[in-house]
């Protein structure tokens, strides 16, 4: 969806406005000790065919998520509090990282574990207009602190793109779709330099449901190998 906003200024109003829906929004998502959706992923870059994938995901408080890819094979990305691992059963190995800071925008999804804090997480927060959003919807615009557009140098990663997006990444802009009236999220669009974005989509929310503890807990089957990412960092300075 192209931008249509914000103008050359954003007035007082407007970013009070964007303020005060920041706040609704991490107020929604506080409350839950457990969530539950549907999700649908988008990754593109540039003009490249888009590559488009579906599940469900899981996050209970403090800290943990698990990202179960159905559609069109069958991954996982789980948090467990400490370290994510991101498994693929065609690939036969589990990436495993530690959690760097689970209030950063290295899963930009940290707010639904109910730690993250916009206004400390974004050195900008403003309204912006797309074209093809519900009216009752608004975006909200994060320029991340550190980011490009933020004037300061981030470090560069040599791991896989689609990775980089949940564990860590160059983002030049966060753009989260809302409803203006309850703060639930509908979408996140997360841009990276060179053109490379992923969306989420969102429906069938459900919070507060019985959640497992060990739904969080990776169990590596056999004949799986472990590639330890934080070894693999360490090795290259």
């Amino acid at each position: 969806m192209p931008l249509l906003g914000p103008g050359p200024s954003v007035t007082a109003e407007s970013q009070n406005s964007a303020k005060s829906l920041a706040r609704l929004v991490e107020e929604h998502y506080r409350r839950p000790r457990t969530l539950k959706a549907v999700f649908l992923e988008r990754y593109s870059e540039g003009q490249r065919e888009a590559r488009v994938e579906s599940g469900t995901v899981y996050f209970r408080r403090p800290g943990q998520m698990r990202w179960e890819y159905e559609s069109p094979e069958k991954k996982l990305f789980l948090v467990d509090g400490k370290n994510t691992w991101f498994y693929v059963p065609y690939d036969h190995t589990v990436t495993k990282a530690p959690v760097k800071e689970s209030s950063d925008w290295r899963t930009p999804l940290a707010l639904l574990t109910g730690k993250a804090d916009l206004e400390r997480l974004c050195s900008q927060i403003d309204e912006v207009k797309q074209s093809g959003v519900p009216q009752d919807h608004t975006v909200l615009r994060c320029v991340p602190k550190g980011s490009t557009q933020d004037g300061h140098e981030t470090e560069s990663r040599s791991r896989q793109k689609e990775q980089s997006v949940l564990e860590g990444g160059d983002y030049t802009e966060v753009l989260l779709e809302v409803d203006s009236s309850t703060g639930e999220l509908e979408r996140i669009n997360v841009r990276q330099p060179g053109s490379v974005e992923l969306e989420y989509r969102f429906g069938d929310w459900q919070t507060d449901i019985p959640l497992s503890s060990d739904l969080f807990r990776f169990q590596v089957p056999l004949g799986v190998a472990i590639v330890d990412a934080e070894g693999l960092a360490s090795s290259r300075h």
